[in-house]
């Protein structure tokens, strides 16, 4: 994997603030390259250095890797929830 690549969705990431969330396919039309799926591959090898909570599914959905603590983490930061797994897109994006 392109290290340019790797550095720019981190960079991204990082820049979510608190509250909020993005998706895996909006940073990958925002680093312009490649999809949602090449996202999740590098937030899966080097996402933990970042809040990689705060990627989510388009369909609000959190990410399931770290033992399902995304949840946790995502309402620690406050962020509107619509269910109980499950991002209030139209809130938090």
């Amino acid at each position: 994997m392109d290290e340019e690549y790797v550095e720019a969705v981190l960079s991204l990431v990082e820049q979510v603030p608190p509250g909020r969330v993005t998706t895996y396919g909006t940073l990958a039309r925002a680093v312009g390259i490649g999809g949602p799926r090449q996202v999740g591959r590098v937030m899966a090898l080097h996402g933990a250095a970042v809040p990689w909570w705060r990627v989510v599914h388009a369909d609000g959905t959190p990410a399931t890797c770290h033992d399902g603590t995304a949840i946790t983490h995502l309402r620690n930061d406050g962020v509107p929830m619509r269910s109980e797994h499950r991002v209030d897109m139209a809130a938090a994006l």
